[in-house]
């Protein structure tokens, strides 16, 4: 069961539309503010929407400044579409295999498959079985950015974690995977 209300709060003198949508799925609270300002709240049956309007309250600086940054910023692909998907899928995925090969080099990793998605929020995963799943949008990104992706995908292959070990291999062939990381977390999926 789930079911989404439209609700308002004042945060700071300003006022914040946001969706609310409790879902039997849901394990936590998780705000989102999409392009456009917009904000949405999922939140699971047990957390009563007072506790919603507490914690927007708690993180008003937070939310009221990712709304103004987001509120003029457009997503990388505009639509979003399965036509845009359809289009730019195959160029992704080659791509992405171009520069598995290039990276593959380096690294000396084996993967069992490539995967072009259309995620909403992920520019790549990998899989304990090893599969490699990168979004389509990786293809609309800087050579540099699509690098750094891909490379960090890879060295998930072997530490399936963020630990230390994971972002020391990803610094053999990015040493600046800080930047890129910053960069891309400006950018609107």
């Amino acid at each position: 069961m789930s079911n989404v209300k439209n609700c308002q709060i004042n945060l700071n003198g300003q006022t914040v539309s946001y969706s609310l949508k409790t879902s039997a799925r849901a394990r936590n609270l998780r705000i989102t503010v999409k392009p456009g300002g917009t904000v949405a709240a999922v939140k699971p049956a047990f957390i009563s929407d007072r506790a919603v309007e507490e914690f927007l309250a708690k993180k008003s600086g937070w939310l009221i400044g990712k709304i103004d940054l987001l509120k003029n910023k457009k997503s990388l692909a505009a639509s979003g579409t399965r036509a845009d998907f359809k289009r730019c899928a195959p160029l992704a995925r080659a791509l992405a295999l171009r520069k598995i090969e290039k990276y593959k080099q380096i690294y000396k990793l084996d993967f069992n498959r490539v995967a072009i998605r259309n995620q909403s929020t992920r520019w790549g995963s990998c899989s304990c079985k090893g599969n490699l799943n990168f979004n389509y949008r990786i293809v609309l990104l800087p050579e540099r950015l699509a690098d750094y992706i891909v490379v960090h995908e890879m060295c998930h292959l072997r530490e399936l974690n963020h630990s230390r070990n994971f972002w020391n291999l990803v610094a053999v062939a990015f040493p600046d995977y800080a930047c890129a990381r910053k960069e891309l977390k400006n950018i609107v999926l």
